[in-house]
C-alpha cells in the first residue's frame, strides 16, 4: 500500500469517527421541539426577530446556490481543453461597479431594517402595567429581585452592590424593604416584563433563546432597556452567554411563564414569607 492511499485511508477514518461523536447525544439539556433549527419563539417580539432571521436565512441560502451554480457552470464552460490556449481578460469596469452595489445595497437595506426592528422591540417604552425584575449575573448564576406590595423596586446603585447587598439596593429607602428575592425566575404570561441588569464580577451574557432576548450584563453598569413580553406558559432556561470563567457552563437559572392567576398566588406566598429585609446575599429558592 502506498503512502498516499494509507494516508487517504487515515483521513476516512477520522471523518468516520468525527460522525460517530456527532451522532453520540451529549449530557445537555434535550429539546422536543425545532431540533435542526431555532427553539419555538415563546415572545411577542420574537415573532419579528424570526421574521428578519428568516429573510436573511433564505437570502443569503438562495445567494450561495446561484453563486455554486454560476461556478460550477464556468468550470465546465471554460475547461481545459486540447488545443485551446487561455486567455487574459482584463474585466469589466461597469459590471463590477454593479456587483459591488448589489451587496452593498442589500447590507444597508439589512442595516435599516435590523435597527429599525431593533428599536422597535426593545428600546421603545414597554406597555403600562408592566413589571420590573432586577436581575443579578455573578460567577456563577443569576439572582432575581421583585418588587413588593408597591409594585416598584425600591432605590439601587451598582456602587452599593456588595456581598450582602448583591443588588446594591438604597437601604434608607422604605419601598426597598418590601422587596423580595428568588431563585427562580417567575413571570405572568402575556405581561410585560423589564429587566434591570447588573453584574457583580465579569462580563456575563442574559439569553434567553425562546424569548430571542440577549443582553450582556456588565460590571459597574445598570441596564434597564431589556424588556419582553412572554407569551406561552412552560418552563424555560436562562443561561449565560459569556465565557466568564470556569463554572461557565454551568451558570443557568429556571424560567416559569405561568397563568396570572399561578403568578399571583406565588406572588402573595413570596410577600407572606419574606423576611422585613430581603437585602441578603443568598437569593430565595421557589
Amino acid at each position: 500500500m502506498n503512502q498516499f492511499l494509507s494516508r487517504k485511508i487515515r483521513m476516512i477514518a477520522l471523518l468516520a469517527g468525527v460522525f460517530v461523536a456527532l451522532g453520540v447525544p451529549a449530557d445537555a439539556a434535550q429539546r422536543t421541539s425545532g431540533l435542526w433549527w431555532m427553539p419555538d419563539v415563546a415572545s411577542k417580539g420574537g415573532e419579528q426577530i424570526d421574521q428578519l432571521t428568516y429573510f436573511i436565512y433564505y437570502l443569503t441560502g438562495a445567494v450561495f446556490l446561484l453563486t455554486q451554480v454560476v461556478y460550477v457552470y464556468f468550470l465546465i464552460k471554460y475547461r481545459a481543453k486540447k488545443g485551446m490556449r487561455a486567455t487574459y481578460s482584463h474585466g469589466d469596469n461597469r459590471l463590477e461597479l454593479v456587483w459591488t452595489a448589489i451587496p452593498t445595497a442589500i447590507f444597508i437595506g439589512l442595516w435599516g431594517y435590523s435597527n429599525h426592528l431593533w428599536l422597535d422591540v426593545i428600546h421603545k417604552e414597554p406597555p403600562p402595567g408592566t413589571m420590573q425584575v432586577a436581575v443579578n449575573a455573578y460567577q456563577f448564576g443569576f439572582s432575581f429581585q421583585y418588587p413588593g406590595p408597591s409594585g416598584k423596586l425600591g432605590r439601587s446603585d451598582v456602587k452599593l452592590i456588595s456581598p450582602d447587598n448583591v443588588f446594591g439596593n438604597d437601604r434608607t429607602d422604605p419601598v426597598t424593604k418590601e422587596d423580595f428575592q428568588s431563585g427562580v425566575l417567575e413571570l405572568p404570561v402575556d405581561k410585560g416584563v423589564r429587566i434591570l441588569l447588573t453584574s457583580r464580577d465579569v462580563i456575563h451574557g442574559f439569553y434567553i433563546p425562546q424569548f430571542r432576548i440577549y443582553q450582556d450584563a456588565v460590571p459597574g453598569r445598570t441596564i434597564d432597556w431589556v424588556w419582553f413580553i412572554p407569551n406561552k406558559v412552560g418552563s424555560y432556561e436562562l443561561a449565560c452567554s459569556q465565557l466568564c470563567g470556569s463554572g461557565h457552563y454551568n451558570m443557568k437559572a429556571p424560567i416559569e411563564v405561568v397563568s396570572q392567576e399561578e403568578f399571583d398566588k406565588w406572588y402573595k406566598q413570596k410577600i407572606a414569607g419574606s423576611a422585613p429585609s430581603s437585602t441578603n446575599a443568598s437569593a430565595q429558592s421557589k
